[in-house]
C-alpha cells in the first residue's frame, strides 16, 4: 500500500524559476524513506506541501485520508495557559475523551440497568484497552526520559519555551500519538547523543512509515532504508542507506561522465571526418551528401548529458613531517569553571600520526580543553607542553577575520601575503570561483567562513589539525567536501565533533568529557560505543609518560604489558639524544622561569603554592628525561 504519493508537483517562488519542477516518487507503508538533496533544493518545500503547509503550483499529493501524519516541525497552536505537560497529554485526548464517557456511564449504570449502556459500556472499554488507554503514564515516561525532557520544560509555560524546546516536546507528542506517518525535519538538530540514539532505536521499531530530511549521516545511515534526492526539481531514487547514496551516487556520476566523454570523443571524431569530407568535396555532391550524414550521426552520437559539475575538492592540507614521538605531554592538568570542574588528566601523551575525536555534551569543556592544550587558556593545576616539532593549525567554531569588510580574495592576499593570481588558484581549489571571490567575508555564510579559514590554514605546512566542530551549519554536500580534505592529511588529527558519522570515520582514540570526568580510550567510535555498551571499562587506556602498546581484539582495545625497549640503532640512537637534549633544555628553562616567577610572587601565598606545583612536577620529568638519556647513551 502506498502510504504517500507525490505526482508531478510543481512550485515556483518567483516566475520562471521553479524549485520543484514536476517531482514524482511514491512512499510505500512501512518504508523509512531519507530525503536528500543540496541547501535550497526544496525539501522542506516538498514537506510542507506533503502536509498541507503550503500550496502546490501544478500537481497532486495523495495520501490515505484515514491515516494520521505528523510534522514536527509543524506546532500547533495550544492555549496560553497550556504547559509542556499540557502539550504532551494532548496526545491522549482521544483516550482521556474515552476514560470521561466510560465513566459517566458507570454512573448512570449505577441508578439504572441498561443493556444498551452495558453494550456501549462494553465497546469503549474493549477499545480504550487496544488503544493503550491504560498504559499512557508508562508510555508518557518512556518518551520524557529517552528524549531527555527534563521537569523544568515539562512545567513551564509552552508559549514561553525556546523554538528548539516546543519541537523536542512536539516529537515527544507525535510519537505518544501513535501517528501512522512522520514527517521528521531535521529531527536531531535539537536532541544530544543520547536522546539521538534513543530516536533512532524508536525509529528502526517503527512500523509506520518515515519520511526524514537531515544533515545527521550517522542517524541517516541507522534509520532509513532508501533515499530520495531532490535533484534539479525531479527525484532520484537510491535503495539504500546513507552509506549506499555516497557510494552508488560516486558510480552513477563515473558512469555518467565516462559515457559522455566517449560520446563527445565519438562526436569529434565524426565532425574531424566531416569536416575533411566537406573541404575535399568542393563541387563533389557525394562527398557533400556524407559529410552531412556524418554530422548527422554526430548529433545522434550524443544521448547523454554531461553531469553536474563535479564539485570534488581539489586541494589537500600541506603537512609537514612529523619528527619526534611527542605532540602533547599532559601531567596533572586540572581546569574547572566556577565551582564546576571540568576536568582533571593525571597523565596523558599524544603521538604523531593520531587521529582524537574529543566527544561529550555542550558545556561539559571540550572547547576548553584545546585551548589549555595549545596554551591559549591557563590552567588551574599540571601542565601541557606541546612538541618541539609541533607546527598546528586550529579552525575554531566560531570564525572571525580581521576585517570583514575585505573581499574574500583580498583577505588572502593581505593576510597570507599572496598574489592575486596564487590567491585565485588557491580560492579555485577551495571552491571559491568567478564573482564569489568578491564577496565580503562579513557576508559568508558558516560554511563558507570555515572553507575559506581552512584554506588560509592550509597556506602553511603543518602537522597538527586541529577543528572545533568542522561540520556545523553544513549541508551534505559540504560535509562530504571537508572530509575530503581531512582524509588527504596523514599528520596528527584532533577534534571536536557531535557528527557520529565524521567521528566513525576519522577516529583513532576517543576523549569524552562528562561531568568533570574524562575518558581517554584507544580505539574506533563503533568499538568505543561497544565498550561503553558492555560496562567493560578495562578497555580504557591511562597512558603513562613511557609509550604503551595496544592492540585490538573483537572489537575492542586492551592494554599490553610495556614492551621491553629495543636497541636503538646508532644513527636513531644520535637522534634520540638529541631530542631528549632539546627536551632537558626546555625543562630547565621552564624551571628558571619559575624561580624567577616566585621570587616576584614570595608575597603571595596562592601563587606560590601554585608554582611550587609546577616545579615539583619539573623536577620530576626532568628527572625522567635524564633517566631516558641515561638508558639511551649507555
Amino acid at each position: 500500500m502506498i502510504d504517500i504519493s507525490v505526482q508531478n508537483i510543481k512550485k515556483a517562488f518567483e516566475e520562471g524559476n521553479d524549485i520543484l519542477d514536476g517531482i514524482t516518487f511514491d512512499v510505500n507503508e512501512g518504508e523509512r524513506v531519507g530525503l536528500l538533496g543540496k541547501n535550497g533544493a526544496g525539501k522542506t518545500t516538498l514537506l510542507k506541501i506533503i502536509t498541507g503547509e503550503l500550496s502546490e503550483d501544478e500537481g497532486e499529493i495523495i495520501m490515505p485520508a484515514y491515516k494520521k501524519v505528523g510534522l514536527i516541525s509543524q506546532i500547533p497552536v495550544f492555549p496560553d495557559h497550556f504547559t509542556g505537560e499540557d502539550v504532551l497529554r494532548t496526545a491522549f485526548a482521544n483516550l482521556y475523551s474515552m476514560k470521561a464517557e466510560m465513566e459517566d456511564i458507570e454512573k448512570q449504570m449505577a441508578s439504572e440497568e441498561s443493556n444498551d449502556l452495558l453494550g456501549r459500556y462494553d465497546k469503549l472499554s474493549h477499545e480504550f484497552e487496544r488503544l493503550g488507554g491504560y498504559t499512557t503514564e508508562t508510555e508518557l515516561a518512556r518518551v520524557i526520559n529517552g528524549l531527555a525532557i527534563p521537569d523544568k520544560q515539562r512545567n513551564q509555560q509552552f508559549s514561553t519555551l525556546s523554538g528548539g524546546e516546543k519541537t523536542r516536546l512536539n516529537l515527544a507528542r507525535l510519537i505518544l500519538e501513535n501517528t501512522d506517518i512522520l514527517l521528521l525535519d531535521e529531527p536531531t538538530n535539537h536532541l544530544d547523543l543520547n536522546a539521538t540514539i534513543w530516536l533512532e532505536e524508536f525509529l528502526i521499531k517503527f512500523r509506520g512509515t518515515v519520511l526524514i530530511i537531515s544533515h545527521d549521516r550517522y542517524f541517516l545511515d541507522k534509520t532509513i532504508n532508501r533515499v530520495v534526492e531532490v535533484n534539479n526539481g525531479k527525484a532520484d531514487f537510491y535503495s539504500g542507506n546513507y552509506s549506499f547514496y555516497v557510494t552508488e551516487k560516486k558510480r552513477r556520476y563515473n558512469e555518467q561522465r565516462e559515457r559522455f566523454e566517449r560520446e563527445q570523443a565519438e562526436a569529434k571524431r565524426l565532425n574531424e571526418a566531416a569536416d575533411r569530407l566537406y573541404a575535399w568535396g568542393t563541387g563533389n555532391k557525394n562527398l557533400m551528401k556524407k559529410s552531412f550524414a556524418l554530422r548527422t550521426r554526430a548529433e545522434r552520437a550524443v544521448k547523454t548529458e554531461r553531469p553536474d559539475q563535479d564539485k570534488t575538492m581539489r586541494a589537500g592540507v600541506s603537512s609537514r613531517e612529523f619528527r619526534g614521538d611527542e605532540v602533547f605531554l599532559v601531567k596533572g592538568l586540572r581546569k574547572s569553571f566556577g565551582e564546576k570542574r571540568l576536568f582533571e588528566i593525571d597523565e596523558l601523551l599524544v603521538q604523531g600520526g593520531e587521529r582524537i575525536a574529543i566527544i561529550g555534551d555542550n558545556g561539559t569543556g571540550k572547547t576548553t580543553l584545546i585551548k589549555v592544550l595549545l596554551g591559549e587558556f591557563a590552567p588551574d593545576a599540571g601542565f601541557s607542553r606541546k612538541g618541539p616539532a609541533v607546527k598546528a593549525a586550529y579552525l575554531p567554531q566560531i570564525i572571525h577575520f580581521e576585517n570583514p569588510n575585505r573581499s574574500i580574495l583580498d583577505t588572502l592576499i593581505y593576510e597570507k601575503e599572496m598574489s592575486p593570481q596564487l590567491a585565485r588558484n588557491k580560492l579555485g581549489a577551495f571552491l571559491f570561483s568567478g564573482e564569489d571571490v568578491f564577496k565580503y567575508v562579513g557576508d559568508l555564510s558558516g560554511g563558507e567562513k570555515s572553507r575559506l579559514r581552512l584554506c588560509m590554514l592550509t597556506q602553511d605546512e603543518i602537522n597538527l589539525l586541529i577543528l572545533d566542530e568542522p561540520t556545523n551549519h553544513l549541508d551534505l554536500a559540504s560535509r562530504e567536501w571537508i572530509e575530503d580534505v581531512v582524509g588527504k592529511f596523514d599528520e596528527t588529527l584532533m577534534f571536536i565533533s557531535h557528527d557520529r558519522y565524521f567521528i566513525d570515520r576519522f577516529a583513532t582514540r576517543i576523549w569524552e568529557l562528562s561531568d568533570g570526568t574524562f575518558t581517554d580510550f584507544r580505539g574506533t567510535y563503533v568499538q568505543y560505543l561497544e565498550m561503553k555498551k558492555s560496562g567493560n571499562s578495562t578497555h580504557i587506556i591511562k597512558v603513562s609518560g613511557e609509550r604503551e602498546q595496544a592492540d585490538v581484539s573483537n572489537g575492542f582495545v586492551k592494554s599490553k604489558e610495556k614492551s621491553a625497549k629495543k636497541k636503538l640503532k646508532p644513527s636513531d640512537a644520535g637522534k634520540e639524544l638529541r631530542r631528549l637534549e632539546r627536551e632537558i633544555t626546555k625543562v630547565e628553562a621552564e624551571l628558571e622561569d619559575v624561580a624567577s616567577q616566585k621570587e616576584q610572587n614570595a608575597s603571595d601565598y596562592e601563587k606560590l603554592m601554585e608554582l611550587d606545583a609546577s616545579e615539583s612536577e619539573l623536577n620530576a620529568e626532568l628527572e625522567r628525561l635524564m633517566d631516558a638519556w641515561g638508558e639511551v647513551a649507555g
